[in-house]
């Protein structure tokens, strides 16, 4: 990707007051990059740029524009600066692979047998027993749960023990796995050196991140490296992603992926499957406790399909009968979704709207919170929760590629039925067993990672009495978009 973004020369819109060199630095002193550009974004049009020293980014907050970037004849995936840097961990596996880079083609398709339905069924026990584990510990919590805490450390053990057959005791284990925050620090050393690179004295600043976090990026690629050396050796099946690829070729060509590219792809999925879920849950949960009428309908549909029995898990096959609990899932990912922007690049010269020139070497960042917000789009009250905009009724005659959050096209996250699968399921044991209160006094923070979160959000937990009755039908009646990701591939 070209650093420069020039766009020809074009100059939008921009907040006031530039100053040479710096540019629009001075807007960005405080917050956060993503709060920033929430920010600026009111007083500015549908697409605007903010230039930092000599990186140029150029934003979309419409919907319609956006729906045209994700135009797959015309536009391709692009990475952003946040995922040039994230290439120094985990190289060119899916999710940073360069359009067009082979190792991409060649995993994408030896995976895609993972995420098939017959192979989501072999999960559903994984997630099951890790979400009991979980249980476990709340029960004997006095005071309220961090939520988005975990949230995390429940899908990260559900993505390691699906992934690689590997068990990090999160739940069952005082001491923190030191891989944990080993993954975490070499995750974050690429997410602080994003901003470096046309900042004055930046090499020297990243030089130094990287001397600090050099053990930990050496200890986490030593420990996959060495798992996946064990396992050649021992021979083993474990059913899991690491088998996967290490006894498939791909069906055409017969290649095969080599050891570094595994490792690569094993920490993608790591670190891509446990945040994005985990976020998705912790909004979720956020807006239950803020809005009881949807809790209730929610309570009602876990009694009416899961029954009397607060212990009683979902089957494979009930998941995609929570429609509500979809619906509810699918809103707290239009407000705040997890993987909060995406970019894109035009396939060859082209006008942007019919009338913004780009050229292969330009690209701009879609801002998921403001496209999935827009008004023209979603109705004047899309900044408002209301799981039933995504009832089937409602949704006609929206139009396509305006929501987005598992990203666009063939470079969508390859792993969403599996994250959708696992946030139902968790939902729907978590509000068939607890009764859950937030803090009235909390105010929605965001804390900005490789995704989003709330920062900050508590929820107590009482035990509950599930409902002997079949609870209001109003849940799925009439919602053809039940059972199925409503994102457009």
């Amino acid at each position: 990707m070209a650093v420069r973004n020039d766009w020809s020369g074009h100059s939008f819109e921009h907040p006031p007051g530039r100053v040479p060199i710096a540019g629009d630095a001075l807007h960005l002193r405080t917050g956060t990059p993503l709060s920033n550009v929430m920010r600026l974004a009111p007083t500015m049009g549908d697409i605007f740029e903010v230039r930092v020293f000599g990186q140029k980014f150029v934003f979309v907050q419409s919907a319609e524009l956006a729906a045209e970037l994700c135009d797959e004849s015309r536009f391709r995936k692009a990475l952003s600066p946040a995922l040039e840097a994230l290439r120094e961990f985990v190289g060119d596996a899916l999710f940073t692979a360069y359009d067009g880079e082979p190792n991409w083609q060649r995993a994408h398709d030896l995976l895609m047998p993972a995420f098939t339905k017959e192979s989501m069924r072999g999960y559903h026990a994984t997630m099951l027993e890790t979400a009991r584990e979980m249980f476990d510990v709340w029960d004997a919590v006095r005071g309220p749960i961090d939520v988005t805490a975990d949230m995390t450390k429940l899908t990260m053990e559900t993505i390691s023990r699906t992934a690689f057959s590997r068990d990090f005791g999160s739940f069952t284990s005082r001491e923190v796995h030191p891989f944990v925050p080993a993954m975490i620090a070499a995750l974050t050393t690429g997410m602080r050196k994003s901003s470096l690179d046309t900042i004055p004295g930046g090499k020297r600043i990243a030089r130094k991140i990287d001397a600090e976090n050099a053990d930990h990026l050496a200890y986490v690629d030593q420990l996959v490296d060495d798992l996946i050396t064990q396992r050649r050796a021992g021979g083993e099946d474990r059913g899991d992603l690491l088998d996967l690829m290490l006894k498939t070729a791909h069906p055409q060509t017969g290649e095969r992926l080599d050891d570094v590219n595994i490792r690569h792809q094993i920490l993608t999925f790591l670190v891509a499957g446990h945040e994005t879920t985990s976020g998705a849950l912790s909004f979720s949960l956020y807006y239950l406790s803020r809005h009881p009428e949807v809790l209730a309908q929610a309570h009602a549909e876990t009694d009416a399909i899961l029954g009397a029995d607060p212990e009683a898990e979902p089957t494979f096959e009930q998941v995609p009968k929570f429609r509500y609990l979809r619906r509810i899932l699918d809103e707290a990912l239009r407000l705040w979704p997890t993987a909060p922007a995406f970019s894109r690049s035009p396939r060859e010269e082209t006008l942007l709207a019919g009338k913004y020139r780009m050229t292969p070497d330009d690209w701009a960042l879609i801002i998921l919170p403001l496209t999935h917000r827009d008004a023209r789009v979603w109705g004047e009250d899309a900044d408002q929760f209301n799981p039933d905009r995504f009832l089937a009724q409602n949704s006609r005659g929206r139009a396509k590629n305006i929501y987005k959050p598992f990203g666009t096209g063939e470079r969508a996250c390859i792993g969403r039925q599996f994250a959708l699968h696992e946030a139902i399921l968790v939902l729907a044991r978590i509000l068939h067993r607890y009764e859950i209160t937030g803090d009235p006094g909390y105010e929605l923070r965001i804390d900005e990672r490789l995704t989003i979160v709330p920062k900050g959000f508590t929820l107590e937990l009482r035990p509950r009495t599930p409902s002997d009755n079949d609870g209001p039908k109003r849940s799925g009646g009439g919602d053809d978009l039940a059972g199925r990701c409503p994102v457009t591939h």
